[in-house]
């Protein structure tokens, strides 16, 4: 395997997650008697530019296709997040009617809604069609495509350049990276700008947050590293915020190399902390898999040991970090009984690989499980204070990651 920055031969392995179906191709009821598809999940870090990423085994179409199953707007702290942020960088570049917004990665216009609200230009630029049409049915223009070089001359041929382009967890989905950062060399303005958000991979490691390793996350992501990929396309890092978003993310603000914007020191201090961390030395890799291993004992011992004591225990959260937590342990319906999500498209579907049913609110209110597991960790808060409003019994909660805990609220 090729490094997809640099080119370079990938020799070591940062971690082996074994195989299983990609984290959001969730079964159908129908879908039971057939055959699943598993796929490796083994991550190597390039031992030159020090990327982090997995083999494109599944091709991106076919993860990104018309039955993907994550829409933004289930997440009521997501969408505050993106309000937030569309409010303050409308002030930051003086966006108006006459500006352009495009997003990369759309969604179900969960973001752009805000720019329209506001009466500001935008597009949304989207490859899932299921996803597309709810944005589209909120009145955002949205192209359902890839996006990429050849795109983003579209775009400018049609008048579209944009002063502020959009990536929120994105810029890791991509199996050419290359292809896909020059679509914004491409689609700027001389003084435009481009924000992409996107979980840290000093968090990853140092919080043990294996489980956001899946198909459709082919890189993960540092300063250093894609600093480098920018770097080849004539743009530059001139900006940096810290988020707490899924376990601790970052914030990029990217411009032309030519652009008047001066580099703030935000991007020193974190290219500092990550230099004294060692993310430019192999030693800050190994030992992973120890770590993942740690939690994948801790989680059985306890799913077995509340099993024999004739506990039930529940899950709420069908999130991909979920999938890739219950298939790298083997955890199935004899373990544990259901999961419950707020998202009505996953609700009747099963889990990929482990075939855990996927219910409402309803069933866990019936059901009354002595036992919660929050497996999306990252809304923990929101989560334990929806469970707090809605059921009436005695129950502890569950969190497996960085370490299992168990507690009540």
């Amino acid at each position: 395997m090729e490094c997809r920055n640099c080119k370079n031969t990938l020799k070591h392995k940062f971690a082996d997650l074994e195989s299983s179906p990609p984290s959001n191709s969730f079964i159908s009821e129908e879908g039971l008697n057939e055959v699943e598809h598993y796929y490796p999940l083994k991550i190597f870090v390039c031992e030159k530019c020090f990327l982090v990423q997995v083999d494109e085994y599944k091709k991106t179409e076919t993860i990104f296709d018309d039955s993907y199953a994550y829409f933004s707007s289930f997440s009521k702290s997501w969408l505050e997040h993106a309000k937030k942020y569309s409010y303050e960088i409308k002030d930051y570049l003086d966006l108006n009617s006459e500006s352009m917004v495009i997003e990369v990665a759309s969604n179900d216009g969960y973001l752009l809604k805000n720019f329209k609200d506001m009466g500001i230009p935008c597009l949304g630029v989207e490859p899932t069609k299921n996803t597309a049409k709810v944005s589209m049915q909120k009145g955002i223009e949205t192209i359902c495509e890839f996006f990429g070089e050849e795109l983003g001359k579209y775009l400018v041929n049609q008048n579209k350049q944009a002063d502020l382009i959009i990536g929120n967890n994105v810029l890791a989905h991509v199996p050419d990276i290359h292809d896909f950062v020059q679509g914004f060399t491409e689609t700027l303005k001389p003084e435009g700008i481009v924000t992409l958000e996107f979980p840290y991979l000093v968090n990853l490691i140092k919080l043990n947050q294996f489980d956001t390793i899946y198909h459709e996350h082919f890189s993960y992501l540092s300063i250093t590293a894609i600093k480098d990929v920018f770097g080849k396309h004539d743009l530059e890092i001139f900006k940096i915020d810290e988020l707490d978003t899924h376990g601790g993310s970052l914030r990029v603000y990217v411009k032309r190399v030519e652009s008047k914007r001066a580099i703030t020191p935000s991007v020193g201090k974190i290219l500092d902390l990550e230099k004294e961390v060692g993310i430019d030395k192999i030693e800050f890799y190994e030992n992973f898999q120890e770590k993942c291993d740690t939690i994948k004992l801790e989680l059985l011992e306890f799913l077995i040991s509340k099993k024999k004591e004739g506990a039930k225990v529940a899950a709420y959260g069908a999130a991909a970090k979920g999938n890739t937590l219950l298939n790298y342990c083997g955890v199935k319906k004899d373990l544990l009984s259901f999961v419950v999500d707020a998202s009505p498209y996953k609700q009747g579907k099963y889990l990929p690989g482990s075939r855990i049913p996927v219910v409402n609110m309803d069933v866990l209110l019936k059901e009354k499980p002595d036992y919660i597991i929050i497996l999306p960790w990252n809304l923990k808060t929101e989560i334990t204070a929806l469970l707090k409003e809605k059921c009436d019994w005695n129950y502890k909660l569950v969190v497996p990651i960085p370490a299992l805990e168990i507690f009540e609220e």
